[in-house]
């Protein structure tokens, strides 16, 4: 290829994919320095110049001149040396093709992050492409794709694994995943991983907020604003707890959100792969929250220590194993779902004759002693016993004996 033809190329395949002629010029001399310091072995390093005008290439190597400054080493002087080869064009016109699809995938990249940047925390749907032990890849839409990683936590903490435990993805497979990140191109901790052939945008499938983006999608009266969703507790892939509640008067959140005959949680649990999901009343007083929180188990009492955060919950016996759930998984849930730390008692063990429908909350700071129902012992260190006084008695039936003094 003649030099004039090169250039008229250059010039031609700038405006056809819209970038700056001189940036493209700029980049290809860049790349054939690189090249002809390995092509040539050249001692020291190489400098290309293309001729804006005429296309001719010249390649010079930079030769210090002098000795090197003492402090840093360097040298501060060159004298170009011309070692430009016959088929300097030929070479060129192959390493412009080179860096033309590399301009063109990077601002591809840019494209993306510019697009997607402001939609982390969205719910998108995808088609799986392909999978590895580590991540799965997920077509959100014609050259655009995006990472769900599964790593191996044990094997590498530093990573994460966005896909819950029950999931297993098939080629062509359509999923609903949330963007949870976006990553920037020109960030530098990509290239130092090594993931510079890797989507920018990272999906996940574990995030409560996914949840979230279902029922919406599910109940218009959340995405009308008419019910909130005050928080989300999620094990992914076993089960989830989600509180609610209404902005209208005569809105029931709950009925809302679960639908006529369990239609719309039903259409959120299928998509979860039929994850466990209850729907539960949000309430402002923290005890009858905690007590909504343990749902489905009934709750007797409920005793809330607002300055540390801890709330002793008392069941009937019956309902203790349903309180605390399989592994502890309910009272679990139930905890982080409030922020509360929550402790659960039967009603044999305190000495609680109370049924549940009494449905006795207190709130201790709102009530005495003897009222809230919590043995009036207390030890040398200060610390009140946390156990529930007998019925007709102010102690419980570790201190019983206190009563007699």
């Amino acid at each position: 290829m003649a030099s004039s033809e090169l250039i008229e190329a250059l010039q031609a395949l700038a405006h056809e994919r819209k970038i700056d002629e001189f940036y493209l010029i700029e980049r290809l001399e860049a790349s054939l320095a690189k090249s002809y310091q390995h092509i040539l072995d050249l001692e020291w390093d190489a400098r290309v110049t293309i001729d804006r005008q005429s296309g001719h290439i010249y390649v010079y190597e930079l030769v210090p001149v002098g000795e090197p400054d003492e402090e840093t080493g360097e040298y501060e002087e060159f004298e170009e040396r011309d070692v430009t080869p016959d088929d300097v064009s030929r070479i060129a016109a192959q390493n412009a093709k080179s860096v033309i699809a590399s301009i063109v995938r990077e601002a591809g990249r840019q494209s993306i992050y510019e697009e997607f940047s402001d939609r982390v925390g969205d719910l998108v749907t995808g088609t799986v492409l392909q999978g590895t032990p580590d991540f799965t890849i997920i077509k959100i839409r014609d050259g655009v794709e995006a990472e769900l990683p599964h790593y191996d936590v044990k094997r590498n903490p530093n990573e994460r694994n966005e896909r819950p435990s029950n999931e297993h993805y098939r080629h062509n497979q359509r999923l609903k995943v949330l963007i949870i990140e976006v990553r920037d191109p020109n960030s530098d901790a990509p290239k130092m991983r090594g993931e510079q052939a890797r989507p920018a945008i990272v999906v996940s499938r574990t995030h409560p907020d996914l949840i979230r983006r279902l029922f919406e999608i599910e109940v218009p009266e959340i995405y009308d604003g008419m019910v909130e969703i005050k928080s989300i507790a999620r094990e992914p892939g076993a089960r989830s707890k989600i509180a609610v509640a209404s902005r209208e008067a005569n809105l029931d959140p709950v009925g809302a959100c679960v639908g006529p005959k369990g239609s719309r949680v039903r259409m959120v649990v299928e998509e979860l792969r039929n994850e466990r999901v209850d729907v539960i009343q949000w309430a402002e007083d923290p005890a009858m929250y905690v007590a909504n929180a343990l749902s489905p188990a009934k709750v007797t009492r409920v005793v809330v220590d607002d300055e540390n955060n801890y709330a002793t919950v008392v069941v009937p016996d019956d309902q203790l194993s349903l309180a605390i759930g399989k592994e502890g998984q309910n009272a679990r849930l139930a905890a982080r779902l409030t922020g509360w730390h929550i402790d659960i008692k039967s009603a044999s063990f305190t000495g609680e004759s109370l049924a549940p429908m009494d449905n006795m909350l207190i709130d201790e700071e709102e009530a005495g002693d003897d009222e809230a129902g919590l043995c009036a012992y207390v030890g040398e260190d200060g610390v009140r016993c946390r156990n529930h006084a007998r019925p007709g008695s102010r102690y419980c039936g570790v201190h019983a004996d206190l009563d007699e003094a």
